[in-house]
C-alpha cells in the first residue's frame, strides 16, 4: 500500500514539474513572439516614417525648382498690408512651409536660403575683425586678443606658410596633441573648420555653426529677410530685442532697403549693421524635414523618434 502511495506521489511531482516547465516555455515563447511583433511594427513604422520624410524632401526640392521658373500668368501673389507684392523667395527663411505638392500632414518642412547666413569664404578681413570684437564684448573687447585671433584667421586663410605677427602656422598646429596642418587657402571646406583655427573654438563656443555660417555662394552680405536667428546674433549692431523685431517685421513686410531697416534699427546700431546687410538671394539651400512634436507625443509607443533630414543643395 505504501508503495502505491509513493508511486502516486512521484507521478504528482513529475506532473507539477512538467506543468512548471511548460508554463515557463510557453511564457518565453509568448515573450519572444511579442518582441518579434513589436520589432516588426517598429521597423514598419520607421520605414513608413523615413519614406514620408524623403518624400517631403523631394517635394521641397520641387518647390525650389518651381521658384526658379517663370510665374504662371494670373497667379495671385501674397501682398503686404500696404498692398505691396511680397517676394516669394523670402519665405525660404526657415519658416514652416506649405508646399505646392502635398506631403504628410505630420511632416514639417523648412527651407533655409544660404543668403541668410554669414559666408566665411567671402567675409572681408575687416568684417571678421568686427565679428571677433562683437563676440568678445564689443567696445569692451581686449584689442590684443582681437588682433591675435585675427592673425590666426589670416594665417589659416592666406596662401603661404609664413607666420604673421602673433599668428599661427604649421609649427603651432603640428605641436598640438593631435596635430594637423593649416588650410592656407581662403576656401574652407566646412563651417566646422573654424573650430580648428587657434582660439576660434572658444570664440564660437555654444554657437550653432551650421545655422550661422555658410561656405556656399559669393555673397559678402546677409539678407535680413532670410537671416537665421543664429547669424543675426553674431552681427554687430543687433541685440535680442532687435532680432525679435526683425523676425516679427518680416512676417508681414519685406525688408527691401536700408530705409526699411531704419524703421526697426536705430541710427547708431544701423551704422554698425550696414556693412553686413544686403538684399540678394542665393542658389544654395538647406532643407529640413521632420515629424512635428504632436505626432511624436501622441503616438509615442509605436512611433520612432522624429526623423530629420538636412539636404544642402545648389540650384
Amino acid at each position: 500500500m505504501k508503495l502505491i502511495f509513493r508511486q502516486r506521489g512521484a507521478v504528482l511531482i513529475i506532473v507539477l514539474w512538467a506543468s512548471v516547465l511548460l508554463t515557463v516555455l510557453v511564457t518565453a515563447m509568448a515573450s519572444a513572439v511579442r518582441l518579434s511583433a513589436i520589432t516588426v511594427s517598429n521597423n514598419r513604422d520607421a520605414s513608413t516614417g523615413r519614406l514620408a520624410i524623403q518624400s517631403a524632401v523631394s517635394h521641397a526640392e520641387m518647390e525650389l525648382i518651381l521658384e526658379q521658373m517663370p510665374r504662371p500668368i494670373g497667379e495671385q501673389l501674397e501682398e503686404s498690408a500696404e498692398g505691396e507684392i511680397r517676394t516669394p523667395a523670402f519665405r525660404f527663411n526657415g519658416q514652416k512651409l506649405n508646399l505646392n505638392y502635398p506631403k504628410d500632414q505630420n511632416v514639417v518642412v523648412r527651407i533655409y536660403d544660404h543668403a541668410g547666413k554669414i559666408n566665411i569664404n567671402r567675409i572681408p578681413r575687416r568684417n571678421m575683425q568686427l565679428l571677433i570684437e562683437n563676440r568678445l564684448g564689443g567696445q569692451d573687447a581686449d584689442p590684443a586678443e582681437v588682433q591675435d585671433l585675427l592673425a590666426a584667421w589670416t594665417d589659416w586663410t592666406d596662401l603661404n606658410d609664413l607666420e604673421g605677427l602673433n599668428g599661427a602656422e604649421n609649427e603651432y598646429y603640428s605641436s598640438l596633441d593631435i596635430g594637423y596642418t593649416p588650410r592656407n587657402n581662403p576656401e574652407l571646406d566646412t563651417v566646422e573648420e573654424l573650430l580648428h583655427i587657434r582660439g576660434f573654438a572658444e570664440l564660437f563656443e555654444g554657437v550653432n555653426l551650421q545655422a550661422a555660417f555658410t561656405i556656399y555662394g559669393n555673397a559678402r552680405t546677409v539678407n535680413l529677410n532670410l537671416a537665421t536667428r543664429e547669424a543675426m546674433e553674431l552681427l554687430p549692431g543687433l541685440n535680442s530685442e532687435l532680432i525679435e523685431n526683425i523676425i516679427a517685421y518680416r512676417q508681414i513686410e519685406d525688408i527691401n532697403n536700408r530705409a526699411e531697416i531704419a524703421e526697426i534699427v536705430q541710427f547708431e546700431e544701423l551704422q554698425e549693421l550696414s556693412p553686413w546687410v544686403g538684399n540678394a538671394t542665393s542658389n544654395y539651400y538647406s532643407i529640413y524635414a521632420y515629424f512635428n512634436a504632436q505626432r511624436v507625443d501622441s503616438d509615442a509607443v509605436n512611433q520612432p523618434e522624429a526623423d530629420e533630414v538636412n539636404s544642402e543643395i545648389p540650384f
